[in-house]
């Protein structure tokens, strides 16, 4: 499906394609498992040279969003556990990746990483997510696929 240009989703600040300053991941699915590639660029700029801590921690937030999703669940991060192993450099290509690891119903676990492309870690983290009760879900459900054709 393409998404029409007015679609809110556009403007998600992890994957949408319309947001300037966004990181524009682009996701596969695989099962329950997703991931993605992007590239930290000027505007997310922490120490010179190096990627905000902050957009790590998103990216894997947004991956392991994407995996709620791709586990059939729309869920809400309740709490992340991110551990840096190493500085995030710009302008090189990142993979991200995340999956469902335990679904207890209302509450769902997600682990998630972040790599040099084919190489080392430089992130990885535990979370735990709250799934949506189901008429909220259903509302982001409408938002997300908005303009969807």
């Amino acid at each position: 499906m393409q998404e029409a240009p007015d679609s809110p989703r556009r403007w998600c600040f992890g994957c949408g394609d319309a947001n300037p300053e966004g990181l524009r991941i682009q996701f596969q699915i695989d099962g329950r498992r997703v991931s993605g590639e992007f590239e930290a660029r000027r505007v997310h700029q922490g120490y010179p040279g190096m990627a905000h801590g902050g957009i790590a921690a998103a990216a894997i937030d947004e991956a392991m969003g994407w995996a709620m999703y791709a586990a059939g669940a729309w869920a809400m991060t309740a709490r992340l556990e991110i551990k840096y192993r190493r500085p995030l450099p710009l302008g090189q290509p990142l993979e991200v990746s995340a999956e469902v690891v335990r679904d207890r119903g209302r509450w769902l676990e997600a682990e998630g990483r972040l790599r040099l492309a084919g190489g080392p870690l430089v992130a990885e983290a535990k979370a735990l997510f709250m799934r949506l009760p189901p008429e909220q879900a259903r509302k982001m459900e409408e938002f997300y696929l908005a303009g969807r054709r």
